[in-house]
């Protein structure tokens, strides 16, 4: 049986995906990705799988997020790269998180909060094309200079260096390393000497060699999404780690031409039986896949008729036999011919990642091991 609304996670899908990527990656090291709530599938119980897997690495994007793994018990190395313009980095210091710097501000607020006791360890950011977070390349010298002047004072050591690539082209990624390799010939010249050197992500990790570097950052493809338009998950041999479900809160019959759902976007052709799904866009569920989003009851394929409101959807079942606790499958790994995360990403025009990551905190997640 299926709780009201639920998410099931398989954690060993989680390791199963670790496994997968390093047979593809070889002999470097991987940071694991769990911010957003572990892109929605809960991050505390994700970075526990993933480090007895072997992750050499935790990334969150924002400090409460690293803080909360370490209140949880878990050791591991965590690198932490997004922070706002009054963060304060005393607490992640005591904690022993790994931070990432990306603008000269940021490096003195860091050295701040740093003693020669309490060294902050630090990786700068570097911006090399994606026109987001990082340290611009007219930047860097000055960054240099006074991170290497705040390593011989004691106060910080500087474990790496990364970037980001955009994953629009092998000719574009290659670009932005190219960028990103003067910029570790910088840092040399300044007398910096990171260890840690990491570019790419899951995309660039399996299909552009030369940006692994020293270590891979693997955050869609720990969840088992494949990062592809023309490769699907089992291409990749990935395992999605996320299946979603419902069950039936109530059935009706109706007859032609009944409405359904706000402004009746959706009539009914013929006399039918319509099914309640209690799940919305509070829970997640695109509102821009309404009369289009695919679900599963008893084996068999439906499609959301009508609008997605804030709380339910309703499925147009016809004369089937559904009748109301039957289990509804929103999307799983596709096994059993139930819809994947991808297809819900195609009738909302967006992406798996978004999918997976907005669901919300009504939908009870259960762990399976």
């Amino acid at each position: 049986m299926t709780d009201f609304r639920s998410a099931t996670i398989d954690l060993d899908a989680v390791a199963a995906n670790l496994r997968r990527v390093r047979e593809i990656v070889g002999d470097v090291k991987v940071l694991t990705v769990v911010k957003a709530d572990a892109y929605g599938h809960g991050a505390i119980e994700v970075a526990r799988a993933a480090v007895a897997a072997g992750a050499d690495y935790l990334g969150t994007a924002d400090l409460d997020e690293a803080l909360a793994l370490r209140a949880a018990g878990i050791e591991a190395p965590i690198l932490c790269w997004l922070h706002g313009p009054d963060a304060a980095f005393d607490d992640a210091l005591d904690a022993g998180i790994e931070i990432g710097v990306s603008s000269a501000s940021q490096l003195e607020r860091v050295a701040a909060a740093a003693s020669r006791e309490r060294p902050a360890v630090v990786q700068l950011k570097l911006e090399t094309g994606l026109s987001r977070n990082g340290a611009s390349e007219n930047e860097w010298d000055a960054l240099f200079a006074r991170a290497q002047a705040l390593e011989s004072d004691g106060l910080l050591h500087v474990h790496g260096l990364f970037t980001h690539v955009s994953n629009t082209s092998p000719e574009d990624d290659r670009a932005a390393l190219a960028c990103f390799e003067r910029g570790i010939r910088l840092a040399a010249q300044a007398g910096l000497r990171p260890v840690l050197l990491h570019a790419a992500a899951t995309a660039a990790a399996i299909d552009l060699p030369e940006s692994r570097y020293d270590m891979v950052r693997l955050g869609v493809g720990l969840y088992g999404l494949s990062p592809f338009d023309d490769r699907t998950s089992a291409d990749l041999g990935l395992v999605p780690v996320m299946r979603l479900t419902a069950r039936v809160a109530a059935v009706r019959t109706v007859d032609a031409g009944a409405g359904v759902s706000y402004n009746y976007t959706y009539r009914t052709e013929a006399p039918t039986r319509l099914a309640l799904v209690p799940l919305g866009y509070a829970d997640g569920i695109p509102r821009h896949a309404s009369n289009r989003g695919p679900v599963s009851i008893n084996g068999r394929r439906y499609t959301v008729a009508g609008r997605v409101a804030m709380d339910q959807f309703v499925v147009d079942v016809g004369s089937d036999e559904v009748a109301v606790g039957d289990e509804v499958v929103l999307f799983g790994a596709g096994n059993d011919g139930e819809p994947t995360a991808d297809d819900w990403a195609d009738a909302a025009d967006t992406i798996n990642y978004e999918i997976v990551t907005r669901i919300g905190p009504r939908v009870r997640k259960e762990y399976r091991s």
